[in-house]
């Protein structure tokens, strides 16, 4: 358990990292920095990503899963080899942005994730996989799997057609649809049906077909949504829309069957966790109505042209969602100890920095002018964001086992 705590402070420690990373890019705007400003977002990126999000899930999976099979010097030589490519991509990223080495720690973490998936089938005990929650994780491995195409596409690409064709981003829309919508979400989904189903709350399984299918079927054709960048036929629209309503149908039958069970669900959480619980099913449904609105031509054309609107969405996701759910099942498992103000101070930073973000994606919608103090004020809210970052890291550093 202890050795699983350390990881889960690790884990945070990259989110600080990709957050200071983030308050430097913000500061770009404001001071003269010497940095190439390209590299430091693939660092960010990368930080934020496989650092904060995928070892906090990994923590979480192995912990619910594996703990118990008395796996740690084995799943310890797995942690620290991932570790190894993260510092190597930490250390390579700012200074020469995809490059040889920096390329070469990237496929290493890439053989990381394909060493947890061989890890994760291979010590899973049989009976388990039987369990609604089990094969929510297993196709989110097998999301983590296929979005590794992407990058693995991407030195061909560069080789034969350049990075300025339309195959290039086509690549990385891939991998980040695949990691966001695929790997994390159902991820989630996984242990928080976990949890339900450790406090006997079964989801009944015509019900969980319906969330489990539709949710799948949407993220596969939700790509397509990926795509319009390049002005498709207009089915592709179509299959997009198709697949962004059902995720959302799949969501509000899972939020159905909690708000159902209400009650069972108020003996399962406490009533901090249960308030997180309750952001964490805004922050999802809003998630899933900006989805459905890039289905229809106008809002996707400017969800292409208004950089802002997109940068805005993948930070609700990221920073939103996916964070402050990790928040949650860290605090759930004990494998943390969320602080409420440190909390609420990085609730406050995440809405200050998306107010922001959006209002700039509106004004140019709009042709206004922007706010003289607009950057300033971007940075201030990224300097929150650090500062509630640091406070919970403080708080979980000297917190008592």
């Amino acid at each position: 358990m202890n050795h699983l705590k350390t990881h889960s402070k690790v884990a945070l420690g990259y989110f600080l990292i990709a957050a200071l990373l983030g308050l430097i890019l913000r500061s770009f705007y404001v001071f003269e920095i010497p940095i190439t400003f390209k590299f430091f977002v693939h660092t960010h990126s990368h930080i934020a990503l496989l650092g904060w999000v995928y070892i906090a899930l990994t923590t979480v999976i192995y912990k619910i899963y594996l703990e118990k099979f008395q796996l740690q010097k084995k799943y310890t030589y797995l942690f620290w080899f991932t570790q190894l490519t993260l510092i190597g991509m930490l250390g390579t990223f700012p200074f020469q942005g995809y490059a040889l080495f920096s390329i070469v720690f990237s496929t290493l973490f890439l053989i990381a994730t394909y060493w947890f998936f061989w890890f994760f089938k291979k010590h899973t005990a049989t009976e388990i996989k039987t369990k609604n929650s089990y094969k929510c994780i297993s196709v989110a491995l097998w999301f983590m799997v296929i979005s590794s195409i992407g990058p693995w596409m991407l030195g061909g690409i560069m080789s034969t057609l350049g990075a300025t064709s339309i195959w290039y981003r086509m690549a990385i829309y891939f991998y980040l649809h695949f990691q966001y919508n695929g790997w994390m979400m159902m991820a989630l989904l996984g242990i928080l049906v976990y949890i339900l189903e450790t406090q006997q709350l079964i989801i009944p399984k015509t019900v969980f077909r319906r969330i489990f299918y539709s949710i799948n079927l949407g993220i596969v054709a939700t790509f397509s949504l990926s795509t319009l960048f390049t002005e498709p036929p207009f089915f592709l629209y179509l299959i997009g829309g198709i697949g962004a309503m059902l995720q959302l149908y799949g969501l509000t039958q899972l939020l159905k069957f909690l708000i159902n069970h209400r009650k069972n669900t108020q003996a399962i959480f406490n009533k901090f966790q249960l308030l997180v619980l309750k952001t964490i099913g805004v922050l999802v449904l809003l998630k899933m109505i900006l989805q459905l609105l890039t289905a229809l031509p106008y809002f996707a054309n400017l969800a292409v042209t208004i950089l802002d609107f997109t940068i805005g969405y993948l930070h609700w996701t990221f920073l939103g969602v996916v964070t402050i759910s990790l928040f949650l099942f860290l605090d759930y498992f004990r494998l943390i100890k969320l602080s409420k103000k440190g909390y609420y101070l990085y609730l406050l930073a995440f809405a200050l920095t998306e107010g922001l973000i959006f209002y700039k994606g509106f004004i140019i919608w709009q042709n206004l002018p922007l706010i003289t103090a607009y950057f300033k004020l971007l940075m201030l809210g990224s300097l929150c964001l650090v500062v509630s970052l640091l406070y919970l890291f403080t708080t979980w550093l000297t917190a008592k086992d």
